[in-house]
């Protein structure tokens, strides 16, 4: 794939690969990037996960044709982009190995060796010529390692963001939902915990005029950049991306989800532009919390088990914790036949977020819903509005 005249995309796809990180459902694949700038000095950006080794070989070889690289810039440590680094020096002794401090750290730990004789350490804004493209290094602590670099070369006016503006799926399949929805699910699933480290990338890479971003997972993006961009402002920033209400539900003989359907029906009725249902027990958890961030109001309904929260609720909170939410507003219904706690725990769990907006009456629901339970959630339902 030819990124500009001098700029190559030599990376892989993985149909392989059934959970991304042991975790994240990925249906449609991965693509492990990397990326060549042809110049007087040839550079190398990053490599890929060890099964594509011998592929991504054959990749760089061929846009090499016949010519020695000068240097492997390594900007992430994860193996799904540095696994090959061993494979690589192998290939070509000669070239030199430009990371972070941290990186080379890393590669004593994965590989045994931190490139002594052979390496360039490179801190914010130090510069790298290699003819007539000028590279220039951007730290990017904790999005989401500690060692990640990112690289602007000002010649194409390309960024080489790392893991930012990553998504899920290869790059030979067609998002049938766009870029933002698997984008967003990556985002908060894997660097979503680091929301002010990655504006405070944003803030920096301003500074630079770009018209390409080159990311290690998912498409290159050289269109309408401002949309990319302002989606990630908005992520960094836990600001509200969508109108709506997201209510995340665990139910278990069915009477907590003839309540969570009555909510969503009055919310419809009363004007609300978009309502989604998560069953967290059956619902990927990761969609779950990718809406949670997406919208602005969220319901939490659960049912009280061995006197806490259900457990698929339980773990749904703890994920949220992890991720720092914020300036949301909640209402919570719970549900229990004889000692209903789960209101209660759900509040404490969530005391040490911040801006969260919670409404003060819960919703209590003893085994099934009465008439009165009925006028509670018509009221929740308008105060979820106001």
């Amino acid at each position: 794939m030819k990124i500009t005249n001098d700029i190559k995309y030599i990376g892989v796809n993985d149909h392989l690969i059934d959970l991304f990180e042991g975790q994240f459902d990925v249906p449609n694949g991965m693509s492990y990037n990397s990326y060549v700038i042809l110049d007087e000095k040839i550079a190398v950006f990053d490599t890929v996960d060890a099964r594509f080794g011998d592929a991504w070989m054959q990749n760089l070889k061929r846009e090499l044709n016949g010519k020695e690289p000068s240097y492997l810039i390594v900007q992430h440590m994860e193996p799904d982009h540095s696994s090959n680094i061993t494979t690589f020096k192998r290939e070509y002794p000669n070239a030199q190995i430009v990371a972070s401090d941290k990186a080379f750290l890393m590669m004593k730990q994965f590989f045994g060796s931190d490139y002594i004789d052979s390496r360039i350490v490179v801190k914010e804004n130090d510069t790298l010529s290699l003819g007539k493209h000028n590279l220039t290094f951007i730290t990017a602590p904790m999005v989401h390692w500690p060692e990640v670099i990112m690289t602007y070369d000002s010649y194409d006016k390309v960024l080489f963001s790392a893991d930012a503006f990553g998504k899920f799926g290869a790059l030979d399949v067609q998002d049938e939902d766009g870029w933002a929805c698997e984008a967003r699910r990556y985002y908060f699933g894997i660097v979503g915990k680091y929301g002010m480290q990655a504006s405070n990338l944003l803030k920096k890479a301003s500074a630079f005029e770009i018209n390409t971003i080159c990311p290690l997972h998912g498409p290159v993006l050289n269109e309408n950049l401002s949309y990319y961009i302002d989606l990630y402002k908005t992520w960094t920033s836990y600001e509200v991306e969508s109108e709506g209400v997201v209510i995340s539900y665990t139910s278990v003989y069915g009477n907590t989800k003839k309540a969570v359907e009555l909510l969503r029906d009055e919310l419809l009725e009363n004007g609300c532009p978009k309502v989604v249902l998560n069953d967290l027990a059956r619902v990927d958890k990761h969609e779950a919390i990718e809406d949670a961030f997406r919208y602005g109001t969220m319901v939490l309904a659960t049912t009280t088990y061995n006197n806490d929260i259900f457990p698929f609720m339980r773990e749904f909170l703890y994920e949220l914790l992890e991720r720092g939410y914020k300036n949301r507003k909640i209402a919570i219904i719970e549900n229990g036949s004889w000692a209903p706690s789960a209101g209660k725990k759900i509040r404490e769990a969530l005391a040490n977020l911040k801006g969260l907006d919670i409404l003060e009456a819960d919703v209590t629901i003893r085994s099934s819903m009465t008439e009165q339970n009925r006028e509670e959630i018509k009221t929740l339902a308008k105060a979820l509005l106001n």
